[in-house]
């Protein structure tokens, strides 16, 4: 944290250009208070008084979000290195984490890391002035869990196509789904879309209208040796088969929905 420092002049100009050059810095790198006042003497009867404020450079924002994750990972008891990337351009800092413990880092299904990305959007967001978008990623693990949700999104594609049953699948957070849609979004024969309320909103792979039970045959008939990886469910009640895929990737960044 900056301290504060006085500094005096003339005028408060001249107190705040002193005080810049000394901080070698520019005035939309500081903040500063004016204590007090320069007075003029009137008619040799009272003696001229100089500008007095006080000032400090403003926090380094990289600086604020690294002694934040520090203070986390202290709690933690995780020992990690921090390294920071922020782009003023695009208003996009990147944070990459590396250490022993990082399995414990991610979580079950990158929870532990997607709270931690929230928590630090906070800190990161707390004056208010414009958004800045954090993402916090280790040992490569947003990317596979990008490409494991695409794999799963195609597996479940064949799925459909096969059974002509519609497949839901486990909760997922607004950006993986977004993944999913995107995966199959140019699919001719099947379409996604997403049901219930969050934290439990889930992704639906249903066939497209239209598709005739021609193509079903046909395409069980075509890939008859085909066997899809996973815990298919079968409901009853309302045709639609469910998939739990419980391995430890996930891919973070809560934001808007996908929809």
């Amino acid at each position: 944290m900056s301290e504060w420092m006085e500094f005096t002049g003339k005028t408060v100009e001249d107190a705040l250009t002193e005080a810049l050059i000394k901080l070698e810095a520019t005035s939309d790198k500081v903040t500063y208070e004016v204590i007090e006042k320069e007075t003029s003497g009137i008619l040799g009867l009272f003696a001229k008084k100089d500008a007095r404020i006080r000032i400090k450079l403003n926090d380094d924002l990289k600086d604020t979000v690294k002694e934040f994750l520090i203070k986390v990972f202290k709690a933690m008891e995780i020992e990690a290195e921090i390294s920071i990337d922020y782009d003023e351009e695009t208003s996009l800092m990147n944070i990459e984490l590396v250490g022993p413990d990082m399995g414990i880092l991610i979580g079950k299904r990158g929870q532990t890391l997607d709270s931690l990305q929230y928590l630090t959007n906070l800190v990161a967001n707390k004056d208010g002035k414009g958004y800045i978008k954090v993402k916090i990623d280790t040992e490569n693990y947003r990317q596979r869990r990008k490409d494991t949700l695409e794999n799963l999104a195609r597996n479940i594609a064949h799925k459909v196509k096969r059974t002509r049953k519609n497949v839901v699948l486990e909760p997922m957070n607004p950006y993986e789904r977004r993944i999913i849609h995107s995966t199959l979004q140019g699919d001719r024969y099947v379409e996604t879309h997403s049901e219930g309320d969050e934290p439990y909103r889930k992704v639906v792979v249903t066939l497209k209208k239209g598709v005739d039970d021609n193509y079903s045959g046909n395409y069980r008939r075509k890939n008859n040796g085909y066997r899809n990886k996973g815990n298919y469910r079968y409901n009853k009640n309302n045709r639609h088969e469910s998939f739990d895929s419980d391995n430890n990737n996930n891919d973070g960044n809560v934001s808007q929905d996908e929809e």
